[in-house]
């Protein structure tokens, strides 16, 4: 008998998906949108994921641009798997909140290519701090 569930819309698929990372969590990240190659989540500032100059930690910056390019390639492939991702810090990350918006640029069968931009959220708006790009892999579900 075939599966005759309802398949869950973007948005629904990717906060499940984000609710069940143990890291996203304790990071605080919220899925703020999802569609059809496209994400966007956000992250508040808490002093304990700053670096010692009190900016967000790049590996922090670097995370975000990470699963916000995973959430968008996966409304699109379904599971994925970073196999490379590039960073270029703009300046220094600063806010109160931080917002990443994730495209993908090209998908394939065995590589999704996506961008991202992400910004800090302060009195004066929105500054883009950083760039990013990842290629991913499209991966079966891990059975344990």
């Amino acid at each position: 008998m075939a599966d005759t569930s309802p398949t869950p819309d973007a948005l629904t698929l990717i906060r499940g998906i984000n609710a069940g990372a143990p890291f996203n969590r304790w990071c605080g990240i919220e899925v703020l949108s999802a569609g059809e190659g496209r994400a966007e989540i956000a992250m508040p500032w808490r002093e304990d994921v700053g670096q010692y100059s009190g900016f967000l930690h790049a590996g922090l910056v670097g995370a975000l641009i990470d699963t916000a390019c995973g959430f968008a390639a996966a409304t699109v492939v379904g599971r994925v798997l970073a196999s490379h991702y590039a960073v270029n810090c703009l300046r220094p990350a600063v806010g109160q909140r931080f917002i990443a918006r994730a495209r993908v640029v090209k998908p394939g069968r065995t590589q999704v290519f996506t961008a991202c931009e992400l910004f800090a959220v302060g009195a004066e708006g929105e500054k883009l701090v950083a760039t990013g790009e990842t290629l991913l892999t499209p991966v079966e579900a891990q059975r344990g």
